[in-house]
């Protein structure tokens, strides 16, 4: 379903609006900058040079409307794109291209409500929809359908039981997740535990038809016990069998979280675990909220990152499903409120194996009451060859290494 064509349906979704009726609409205008710097050997430094400069405004109009036990969300982008970035990344493919988000696009969904208005040169502009959902919400039970965004599981930063569009790791701005076209369900039982289901239908991107072996089935049960909640998952998601077992419980006054994920693919079985524990302190009349997590990613290879020799991980890696390339992963993290409109977060991801890793550093600021100031030092440190010093790109010498790199963004609420 094209962009233009969207319109039409959100109108007569609101035309039968009634006085006991109401609606929300919010927004925000986002500009961002991000500059890089590549080694001599990186491919990135053959096509863009030895830094690159991306300028991007995103303009996101949030409306909300309910009428008794219905409502529809809707929410619109208009994306503008200046920079090297965009036109450097324009014929990246495979392996190749996975380092790096050039443009959303919906390829893989049921609906195509994103529009390139242009894109050429060094720059591109594009709108899109979001959200576009209708919910129907009962005394315990819910069911929605449209674009919507699914957030499971209990990891910080690595996300085995997210299965559909999890976080990069490395991700800055984590305000909005990018939503999926699905069915969702949700029942909620009498002593607090609910169930959950969705189905997400895909497309084949090569064809752009409605795939059956793209789709996700998915069933998590929520519960609690005592103090603790654990989550009990049962998926077939592209084709494959999946079971999750996580939860989480305070430990002395720290929170302790985990999920166990199996994976049962045509050719063998996969594991991925992730375990982290967070607490909160006060240092210097300063709050503190420290977390450290490890992640077993058992579709990462333990040696070399070759392109081809484990097809497995290239297809989630293509998927926007996993963003690492080896085993074993240790995150830490720290959140220093310098004042209740400042803080300071320094945070590692690491992969223990290579090693290797990459250091941000992110303050954030209240401007005002509707601005919000975010900037961010991203360090990547290791070897050539390894995941975050430049795996090779093919070529004998040249890897898919990147220089330091500073983020910013500006923020303003409506």
């Amino acid at each position: 379903m094209r962009l233009e064509r969207l319109a039409p349906l959100l109108l007569l979704a609101l035309a039968g609006t009634s006085p006991a009726a109401d609606s929300e609409f919010s927004g925000h205008i986002k500009a961002r900058a991000l500059a890089e710097r590549f080694p001599s050997d990186s491919l990135f430094a053959d096509l863009a040079g030895s830094q690159s400069l991306d300028l991007e405004s995103d303009l996101r109009l949030n409306l909300r409307w309910r009428d008794r036990a219905w409502s529809v969300e809707a929410n619109a982008q208009l994306f503008a794109l200046h920079g090297d970035r965009i036109e450097y990344t324009r014929n990246l493919i495979g392996n190749l291209a996975f380092p790096v988000q050039r443009l959303p696009d919906d390829a893989r969904r049921l609906f195509d409500l994103t529009t390139v208005l242009s894109d050429s040169g060094k720059t591109a502009t594009l709108a899109r929809f979001d959200r576009m959902s209708l919910t129907w919400t009962g005394e315990k039970a819910v069911l929605r359908f449209g674009r919507q965004a699914l957030s499971w599981g209990n990891g910080l930063f690595y996300g085995p039981m997210d299965l559909v569009n999890p976080f990069d790791p490395a991700t800055i701005d984590t305000e909005f997740k990018v939503g999926d076209d699905m069915l969702y369900a949700q029942y909620l039982k009498d002593n607090g535990n609910d169930v959950q289901a969705a189905w997400v239908v895909r497309r084949d991107p090569a064809s752009g038809r409605i795939a059956g072996d793209t789709a996700t089935h998915a069933v998590k049960y929520h519960g609690l016990a005592g103090a603790a909640e654990y989550d009990l998952l049962l998926a077939h998601h592209y084709g494959d069998a999946v079971l999750g077992v996580g939860g989480s419980a305070g430990v002395g006054g720290a929170v302790v979280r985990g999920d166990v994920v199996l994976t049962r693919t045509s050719g063998r079985a996969y594991a991925q675990f992730v375990s982290s524990i967070n607490y909160s302190w006060t240092a210097l009349s300063k709050n503190v909220t420290g977390g450290i997590e490890y992640y077993f990613n058992g579709f990462g290879s333990g040696g070399t990152y070759a392109p081809g020799t484990r097809p497995a991980l290239d297809e989630r890696l293509a998927r926007g499903e996993l963003f690492t390339l080896g085993r074993h992963y240790l995150a830490a993290t720290l959140t220093i409120e310098v004042s209740p409109l400042w803080t300071v977060s320094p945070l590692v991801l690491t992969n223990l194996r290579d090693p290797s890793a990459l250091l941000q550093l992110t303050t954030q600021g209240s401007l005002s009451d509707d601005a919000v100031f975010i900037a961010t030092l991203s360090v990547p440190t290791g070897p050539a060859g390894s995941e975050f010093g430049g795996i090779e790109a093919g070529p004998p010498g040249q890897t898919l290494a990147r220089g330091p790199s500073v983020f910013l963004q500006l923020a303003w609420y409506f």
